[in-house]
């Protein structure tokens, strides 16, 4: 089944790619116009307008930029990311134009966008839409060329489709239709076959004036760790207070309670010692809720069964103590690291948390597995859908939880369900750890 779902998809690829190449070629059209404005405000830079529009014009040539980079991040193997320097933070006046404009004239994808949007028109040509090209030469052979020859000369001025001399005597012999019928097939079946392969190079193409360039990739980089610090900074201090407050207001007020209650029973001991048994039993009690409320806290900071058994066996007991049925399918050979286990494991329950909330869900389902350097984690649920990243549900926590460790969250949430978050976290196993029995 697989076998053939996979040549069901080649041949759609052969079938669809040629007309896909012809798309790029016709986005050629805007992007040649885009390109003369573009340069068009360059030539103005010497004056003050030239340097009040370059930040639109730029800004208009990488949105067309991105169209491309869309088109072939969907169409082909080829993965093109945004290139751009981070952006100065906007000020307002003539001051923050000039930083504006500063940063985006010594960005060298600013005039990478540029250099496509002059040269891809001509590559494209011979690229992704030569299948379309030669698919659409091969209809018109079919069309005028076997069978419409004397037109073909009276309206095109010559008498030859390729190699074939269509209009002899303006004669319909045999020979000339089959040579012209052959030769246009030909064609038509070139295109089909070539497709895939045009747009592969024209893939890399785009990746290659498109792409980021290593300096604009370092810079990235550093922007996205210096904002995954922030966010671990501040996801810790938030935890930091949590544990503060929880510490507060349940297990240090009953403690003091405690320490009050054992100071009247010293006094009562002599006293009135019915009263004082009363007293001890009390406390007793608290005690022992103390040490539940303490037990509680450290589960939340780092459940025993965690460090003990690993991720896999502590997202079952998760699934237990779950007022949903959960099902959980653990496929580990050994132990991702502690920080990583600890991210997965809080994500996991911030997300059941939030089917219980707000999914109306009944049933759970969570898979973790390894796969090519990832631990790859999915949450699914049978409720009722249309979640999103924003209003609050809690899923941009968990995607800056784990962006801390270069992990992605994707979320497939359909209005009626189900729901489905998936989180890859990119780490290596170690041998499995057994606790002692």
């Amino acid at each position: 089944m697989d076998v053939q779902l996979a040549k069901e998809t080649r041949r759609q690829q052969h079938l669809k790619t040629p007309w896909r190449g012809l798309g790029m070629m016709l986005l050629g059209v805007p992007a040649t116009f885009v390109g003369l404005w573009f340069i068009s405000v360059v030539s103005m830079i010497t004056g003050m307008l030239g340097v009040l529009l370059f930040p639109s014009a730029t800004r208009l040539m990488r949105s067309q930029a991105d169209v491309y980079r869309t088109k072939i991040n969907k169409w082909t193997d080829v993965r093109i990311e945004r290139p751009y320097l981070p952006e100065p933070e906007p000020e307002p006046g003539l001051n923050g134009y000039f930083k504006r404009f500063i940063a985006m004239i010594s960005d060298p994808a600013t005039w990478r966008d540029y250099l496509w949007m002059v040269a891809d028109p001509i590559v494209v040509m011979f690229t992704a839409a030569l299948p379309g090209l030669l698919i659409l030469y091969g209809l018109w052979g079919y069309v005028l060329a076997a069978f419409a020859g004397k037109l073909l000369h009276h309206y095109a001025g010559h008498d030859w489709y390729g190699w074939v001399e269509i209009n002899h005597g303006y004669g319909q012999d045999t020979e000339r239709i089959i040579s012209t019928v052959v030769f246009a097939t030909g064609c038509i079946i070139a295109g089909y076959l070539i497709g895939p392969k045009m747009m592969a190079v024209y893939g890399r193409w785009g990746r290659a004036v498109l792409g980021p360039t290593e300096k604009s990739r370092l810079a990235l980089r550093v922007q996205y760790l210096a904002d995954s610090r922030s966010d671990a900074v501040d996801a810790s201090a938030a935890e930091l207070r949590r544990i503060e407050r929880d510490l507060h207001d349940g297990a240090q007020a009953r403690l003091v309670a405690m320490g009050m209650t054992l100071g009247a029973i010293e006094h009562l001991l002599d006293k009135d010692p019915d009263r004082a048994r009363t007293l001890l039993a009390e406390t007793r009690a608290s005690s022992a809720k103390a040490l539940h409320e303490l037990r509680d806290l450290v589960r939340g900071i780092h459940p025993p069964v965690l460090a003990d058994r690993g991720v896999g066996d502590a997202v079952k007991a998760l699934a237990l103590d779950h007022p949903l049925k959960v099902e959980v399918t653990v496929e580990l050979p050994g132990r991702p690291e502690p920080p990583v286990e600890s991210a997965a494991y809080f994500a996991v329950s911030e997300i059941l948390t939030n089917a219980v909330k707000h999914s109306g869900a009944g049933r759970v389902w969570i898979d973790l597995r390894h796969e090519r350097g990832m631990l790859r984690i999915t949450v699914t649920d049978d409720g009722r859908g249309g979640a999103t990243m924003d209003g609050g549900t809690g899923l941009r926590g968990i995607e800056r939880r784990i962006g801390t460790f270069d992990g992605i969250l994707a979320l497939n949430s359909p209005v009626g369900g189900p729901t489905i978050v998936t989180m890859e976290l990119p780490c290596a196993l170690s041998s499995p750890k057994t606790s002692p029995s």
